[in-house]
């Protein structure tokens, strides 16, 4: 799977769960500012990653994912 199929998996799962527009979407946007997740949020969009790429994502590196483009960049290298 590339990065970009990768990202659009990752940006309609946050438009999803977060009801934003997944073309609102880029590397740069931040999972805490950007789409206001407090930590309740961010647990339940790593579960829906987990879920929709069937990978597990350790709590330690969940708290390190700040952006779309690290969740993007994580997924897309645990994967390969």
């Amino acid at each position: 799977m590339t990065r970009e199929e990768v990202f659009t998996k990752v940006a309609n799962v946050i438009a999803n769960h977060f009801e934003v527009d997944p073309n609102q979407v880029t590397d740069a946007t931040s999972i805490k500012d950007d789409l206001n997740a407090d930590s309740i949020s961010v647990m339940e969009f790593v579960l829906e990653l987990e879920e929709e790429f069937g990978t597990e994502i350790s709590d330690e590196d969940a708290e390190q994912i700040q952006t779309v483009g690290a969740a993007v960049d994580y997924i897309a290298t645990h994967l390969a």
